[in-house]
C-alpha cells in the first residue's frame, strides 16, 4: 500500500524541503496539482479530500480555508502554519515533549508543526517547567538567532541578492512589539503563567538557529522542590533524563564538554539535519540553556516528515 501525499503550498520554502524529503520512498505517492490550478480551490479540494495525508505549508487565512475543504474523515491534515498550534483540539507535532505528545501525533487527524524558534524555546522551557525546577511565573527572556531561510523566499532572494544593502551582512534584531507570531504556542505549550520577552535576530547564513534561555539559579527549585538549590549540573541531569528515549534531540554534558571542540555555540552545525542539541552552560550563580537545530529541518519541514512518519507507523527517522 502507498499512502496518497498532498502538499498544499509546495512551492513556499517548507512545501519545498517537505518534497526533498519524500525523494526516494516507495511508500508514498505524491499527488501534484496543476501549476495553472495551485489557487483553484475546487481542484484543491479535491487532492485534498483525495489523500491520506495533506501537509499545510501556506499562510494562516489559506491554512484555515483548506481545513474547511477537507471532507474525507480519513484525511489527516499536518498544517505548518501557525493556525491551529494553540487549538487543543489538534496534536502539537513535537513527540519529544512527552508521552503524551507523542500519542497524540500518533493518533490524531490534524496535526499542528511547531515554530522553529518555538521548538527550541519549547524544548528547553517545558521540561523546566513539568520537573518543578522554572516556576511558571518565572519572567523568562529568550535570544535567538536564525538563518535567513526562516523569513521565506522573498528574504531568501533578497539576502542572495548580489546588490543586496550593506545593513544584510549583520545580525538584524525584530520582533521589536513583543508580539511575535510564535510566543502564543511558547507561553502555552511550555506551562509559562506569562509570555517571556523574545529577541530574535535574522542572520547572514542560510540555516540554522540557537535559541538561548539565561536563568538566576537562585530563583529556581531542585528538583525535590527545594528554593534555590538547582544547580547546573542537576539541570542538565534532568534534561538528559526528559531526552534519554528521544532519537532526534540530544542533550550535551555540562558545557558541552561532549560536542563542542571551542567554547562557542555556532548556530548553523546542525544545517540539513532533523537534530536538535541542548546544552547547559554556567556557574553557581547563573546559567544559560541553548537548542541548536536547523530552522528548516526540526523546526518546520523535518518535524513534519517526522510527524507523518508516526502517524502511519513506520520508522521515525524516515526521510531524515
Amino acid at each position: 500500500m502507498k499512502y496518497k501525499i498532498f502538499i498544499d503550498g509546495k512551492e513556499g520554502t517548507t512545501g519545498l524541503k517537505i518534497f526533498e524529503r519524500f525523494e526516494g520512498r516507495d511508500d508514498l505517492e505524491i499527488l501534484l496539482i496543476d501549476e495553472d490550478k495551485r489557487k483553484d480551490v475546487n481542484e484543491r479540494k479535491r487532492l485534498i479530500n483525495e489523500s491520506d495525508y495533506t501537509f499545510l505549508c501556506l499562510p494562516d487565512s489559506a491554512a484555515i480555508e483548506a481545513v474547511s475543504l477537507c471532507e474525507n474523515p480519513n484525511t489527516i491534515i499536518i498544517d505548518a502554519s501557525t493556525a491551529h498550534r494553540t487549538n487543543p483540539d489538534w496534536a502539537y507535532g513535537f513527540p519529544e515533549l512527552s508521552s503524551e505528545h507523542r500519542k497524540k501525533v500518533e493518533t490524531s487527524h490534524r496535526i499542528a508543526v511547531p515554530g522553529c524558534y518555538a521548538s527550541g524555546f519549547n524544548a528547553i522551557v517545558y521540561p523546566l517547567v513539568k520537573s518543578g525546577i522554572l516556576p511558571s511565573d518565572y519572567p523568562v527572556v529568550c535570544h535567538a538567532v536564525s538563518g535567513y531561510s526562516g523569513a521565506g523566499k522573498k528574504a531568501i532572494a533578497q539576502y542572495e541578492d548580489e546588490e543586496r544593502d550593506f545593513q544584510l551582512e549583520s545580525p538584524r534584531l525584530y520582533g521589536l512589539t513583543q508580539e511575535h507570531k510564535h510566543l502564543p504556542e511558547m507561553q502555552k505549550v511550555s506551562g509559562l503563567s506569562f509570555k517571556p520577552a523574545f529577541s530574535p535576530y535574522i542572520c547572514d547564513y542560510f540555516s540554522g538557529m540557537s535559541v538561548s534561555i539565561p536563568l538566576h539559579i537562585r530563583m529556581l527549585n531542585s528538583s525535590k522542590g527545594k528554593i534555590g538549590r538547582a544547580d547546573c549540573q542537576e539541570i542538565c541531569d534532568m534534561f538528559k533524563k526528559h531526552y534519554a528515549n528521544s532519537i532526534f534531540v540530544q542533550v550535551a554534558d555540562f558545557m558541552g564538554q561532549d560536542i563542542l571542540s571551542e567554547p562557542f555555540i555556532p548556530a548553523n552545525t546542525l544545517s540539513g539535519t532533523n537534530n536538535m542539541q541542548i546544552f547547559i552552560c554556567g556557574n553557581d550563580e547563573r546559567v544559560t540553556i541553548t537548542s541548536r537545530f536547523d530552522n528548516l529541518g526540526k523546526g518546520a519541514s523535518g518535524a513534519a516528515v517526522q510527524c507523518m512518519n508516526i502517524s502511519m507507523g513506520v520508522d521515525e527517522t524516515l526521510g531524515l
